[in-house]
């Protein structure tokens, strides 16, 4: 049992929606923290059917309890909450007049907006569960999560492989494809292959349509549909007024690097080899959003890139905070072109290179050369962006 960093105190207090890709522990999550909740899991075929013929039998059910707000220890759950979004109108009128608080949980919000269900008049906020992380893994072994991923499943797994091709080939193959009603399935298919291949670079739309044999459009509407079924994440890019002239194109990152590595049938990777700097670098932007949706969900996270090709992986906090990752294990100048050029022309508070380099150091001109484990625990600490 991992101990979660995400915090649902909130959730004690109000009703809350919680958010988070298939096998992210969400379910679990919430037996930990509320085990005395009465919980409707829509996932039990039973549950789901006889919530989808009458949405009313929740709160029905709940009356017969005598629940109200007034004697309510622990909130009511609802799992799978986009399978019946019709059960919101019900959880709405049971806040309004019974008092109650429900936790809706769910792997997608994506139905939920698109059936117009709902939504509780913004009375609910949003909290996402992210796979594990640095800091909630004890004896953390980075070979492993490059190889295995984050899913806690797969990485205590011996058998990750099979368990990674069942996630990639059942759930996001065909359940994600029929959420869409994807009409095309092998050119869905080849494009999330395509999508892993070009994980955490510049997205243009026209050549992957090309390498799919769909429209842009189409390849548009697919990176869409994973990031509202949260399988994968946006990057924007850092625009703020500058001499250079710069990349504008979003970056796109999916939510797991072993879902990457599966998608991309990539063999086991082995530190020093450019694979392993890829995925590096993918792990500590999961790291990073985590700890924003998890510890600061004001912070800004971008990344910084010039048509010369002079680029920062992580611009952090509106450019306060430069990150560049390199699989190096002796960074040297050449690995820090990028990070000088973007603390000559914005003047951040702290510039970082993270790296497989021993021990920490600093450069003459204040480049912090921070080894991967020291920059997590630094992050963790809340001391990277603190400063700022």
């Amino acid at each position: 049992m991992y101990k979660r960093i995400a915090s649902l105190e909130i959730c004690r207090r109000h009703t809350c929606f919680l958010w988070g890709a298939r096998q992210t522990g969400k379910s679990t999550l919430l037996r930990e923290r509320f085990p005395d909740a009465v919980t409707f899991d829509l996932l039990l075929s039973d549950e789901y059917r006889r919530c989808l013929q009458n949405p009313s039998i929740i709160r029905q059910e709940l009356s017969a309890r005598g629940l109200t707000g007034d004697n309510q220890t622990a909130p009511v759950i609802i799992d799978e909450i986009q399978k019946v979004p019709d059960l919101l109108d019900e959880v709405h009128w049971m806040i309004e007049r019974m008092g109650l608080r429900f936790v809706l949980c769910g792997s997608s919000a994506r139905k939920v907006r698109r059936s117009q269900a709902n939504l509780l008049g913004g009375r609910a906020p949003s909290l996402n569960l992210h796979p594990l992380t640095f800091a909630e893994i004890p004896d953390f072994d980075l070979t492993r999560a490059l190889n295995r991923g984050l899913l806690p499943p797969h990485y205590d797994a011996e058998d990750h492989d099979i368990l990674r091709n069942a996630y990639v080939g059942t759930y996001l193959r065909e359940e994600v494809a029929a959420e869409a009603v994807v009409r095309n399935l092998p050119a869905f298919g080849r494009f999330l292959e395509i999508a892993a291949l070009s994980n955490g670079e510049m997205i243009v739309y026209q050549n992957i349509a090309r390498d799919c044999g769909v429209s842009s459009p189409s390849v548009k509407a697919y990176f869409e549909l994973l990031a509202e079924t949260l399988l994968g994440r946006w990057l924007p890019a850092y625009t703020r007024r500058a001499r250079r002239r710069v990349i504008l194109a979003p970056r796109f990152y999916l939510f797991d690097v072993g879902i990457a590595a599966a998608l991309a049938r990539r063999a086991r990777i082995e530190p020093g080899s450019e694979l392993w700097g890829r995925a590096l670098e993918h792990f500590i932007f999961m790291e990073l959003s985590a700890y924003r949706d998890y510890k600061a969900p004001n912070l800004s996270l971008a990344y910084w890139r010039t048509t010369s090709q002079l680029g920062v992986d992580f611009i952090l906090a509106d450019g306060a905070v430069a990150v560049e990752v390199k699989s190096t294990r002796m960074a040297g100048d050449h690995d820090l072109r990028g990070l000088r050029a973007f603390k000559e022309e914005h003047k951040p508070r702290r510039t970082i290179l993270v790296s497989m380099d021993a021990k920490p150091r600093r450069t003459d001109d204040g480049v912090d050369i921070l080894p991967w484990r020291v920059f997590l625990e630094e992050l963790w600490s809340e001391n990277i962006v603190a400063a700022t």
